[in-house]
């Protein structure tokens, strides 16, 4: 929680965040609940992280095709699925996000972060 306050520099904003470790060799999972001021469809959602670089979306809930662990080991991508409107509240996504933490939580975003810094 304060890690993602201090990468937005917004002290205020509210989340909430629950870490359960399980049995994978690679990678790390996450249940991703969003509210936004303004209302985005999961289809504008999936239409923007399609087009994000480094970002893949499997997401097709009727043939049950959502990221895995497995579908995230040794690829430098993202993963997103499970892509759907929250009814909870007013303005919300669910978004399920995989990514191999051996690539993209660590070696590969130093070396992107040092590209960036060269240009």
């Amino acid at each position: 929680v304060h890690e993602t306050r201090k990468i937005m520099h917004d002290p205020e904003i509210k989340i909430t965040a629950t870490t359960v470790r399980v049995p994978v060799f690679c990678a790390h999972s996450e249940a991703v609940n969003i509210e936004t001021e303004k209302k985005i469809t999961a289809q504008k959602a999936r239409e923007l992280l399609e087009g994000a670089p480094g970002v893949e979306v499997m997401d097709d809930f009727h043939k049950g095709i959502y990221p895995t662990p497995i579908d995230a080991e040794g690829r430098d991508e993202c993963f997103v699925g499970r892509i759907r409107e929250d009814d909870s509240v007013p303005n919300g996504l669910n978004l399920w996000i995989v990514a191999d933490n051996l690539r993209k939580g660590a070696a590969l975003n130093a070396v992107q972060i040092m590209e960036l810094l060269a240009h």
